[in-house]
């Protein structure tokens, strides 16, 4: 055999015997199957709680067609017992749907009241109820006109569902007493945006805190630093000052975005209306005020003050891992059998909070959110909804006690595996180099 085909038998043969070849090749499909079906699964599981939705229907048409689930139970309130239905919010009902007029000639005459924003779903089951009693309406008035014919009321059916749509109405009813418009989509993707941010932010910049890691090291550069630096400053200081890159950036898009919003704001309410050819004749200046009033109703200091904790928190918890494992190698391929473990958490965790956007109070969205591996990620799906204090407070805490000490083992390893050179450690041996002087 020529030395070409010896140098590629022996690059294959030394990875395929690895354990670790091994074990992904036979578990990756697996476990790629479970990351995705297994937090699918979990979402759709509610807190085993029904709640109670007050419904009053002025109209008398309606409130009969909402069949209750196993999730929400619908209770028609009459004249007699409306005028306890608000104080009775957050207590023993979860909602308050009303109807005010005919929807057949206001679709807009339905409004859905909560403490906590209306879950899609139960918005859902609402609007798709009534919208098929409009629709029926609709079809009745043709059939009863005489001006078409059975058979062809039939064929238009299609076009009048696209015209019964409800529109409805959803409001928040905050610890004051006070109310204001909200939206489940906006929460959605306000909540999936800063999702997908620190999801993107933890990998690039705990990556970046690797490769300086791993730079330092291959140039025996760190040889020099710790002979002035100890190694546990040297880590503390790679990693917050990387982090402040981060923050940085942030903060820069946060003043953008703001004066992108205020401009807007100012731009609508000064221009007294907008012209025809400039929006859908449908929307009208009345519609854009409101969606900019729901969007400025938003708590935008609460979610960027926690946006920032659980930043923080998840930056320097992955970076600090992340620094161990390079500090423990030579070179960037030898970090794979180390980091696809952490990777495949980070991927969990992504994929938790992007299926909890549908039951934000679920099992998998909850339990995921407190979890200090997954809940950076998880709690940013959470909090646009409106969750309570103890939740955030308790994830928080928990989160930054996880990190603090991921990071002082990370810092043992460190100022061991820095040093060393040659030589593949495994987890436990890595682990002895805790107990070391």
């Amino acid at each position: 055999m020529n030395k070409l085909g010896l140098v590629i038998q022996r690059e294959y043969i030394t990875r395929v015997r690895k354990k670790s070849f091994i074990i992904l090749t036979l578990l990756m499909p697996v476990l790629m199957v479970a990351l995705t079906m297994v937090p699918l699964w979990l979402s759709t599981l509610n807190d085993g709680n029904v709640k109670n939705v007050a419904v009053i229907d002025n109209t008398g048409i309606y409130a009969t067609l909402l069949k209750s689930t196993d999730a929400y139970q619908f209770q028609v309130i009459g004249a007699s017992e409306q005028r306890d239905t608000e104080s009775r919010l957050g207590k023993d009902l979860f909602a308050i749907l009303q109807i005010t007029e005919d929807l057949h000639k206001d679709p807009r005459a339905v409004s859905l009241t909560s403490q906590k924003q209306a879950p899609q779903e139960l918005q859902s089951i609402i609007v798709s109820v009534l919208s098929e009693k409009v629709t029926q309406q609709k079809l009745d008035d043709l059939s009863l006109s005489g001006n078409v014919d059975m058979e062809a009321i039939t064929q238009v059916r299609s076009i009048v569902e696209e015209g019964s749509k409800v529109s409805l109405r959803t409001f928040r009813l905050d610890s004051g007493g006070g109310v204001s418009e909200s939206s489940t989509e906006l929460a959605t993707i306000i909540g999936m945006l800063f999702t997908i941010l620190i999801y993107m932010f933890i990998l690039m910049y705990g990556n970046m805190v690797m490769q300086a890691v791993l730079e330092e090291k291959k140039s025996r550069i760190v040889e020099v630093m710790v002979s002035s630096v100890k190694p546990v400053n040297l880590l503390v200081g790679k990693i917050i000052g990387i982090g402040l890159v981060g923050i940085t950036q942030l903060v820069i898009w946060g003043i953008l975005m703001g004066l992108f919003f205020s401009g807007l704001s100012f731009f609508i309410a000064s221009s007294g209306q907008m012209s025809a050819a400039a929006m859908p004749p449908e929307m009208g200046n009345f519609e854009i005020e409101g969606m900019m009033s729901t969007v400025m109703s938003i708590n935008w200091l609460e979610i960027g003050f926690y946006f920032i904790l659980f930043f923080i928190g998840g930056y320097i918890l992955y970076a600090s891992i992340f620094a161990m494992f390079a500090s423990a190698v030579d070179s960037e391929e030898d970090t794979g059998q180390f980091m696809t473990p952490v990777t495949l958490i980070i991927v969990f965790a992504f994929l938790a909070g992007f299926y909890s956007v549908n039951n934000p109070d679920g099992p998998l969205a909850f339990w995921t959110s407190l979890i200090p591996f997954s809940s950076p990620i998880v709690m940013m799906v959470r909090i646009p909804f409106g969750i309570p204090l103890w939740e955030k407070l308790l994830s928080v805490v928990l989160l930054y006690g996880t990190f603090i000490l991921i990071a002082i083992l990370s810092a043992k390893i460190y100022r061991v595996g820095i040093l060393m050179y040659g030589k593949k450690p495994s987890i436990k041996e890595m682990l002895k180099w805790v107990k070391y002087k």
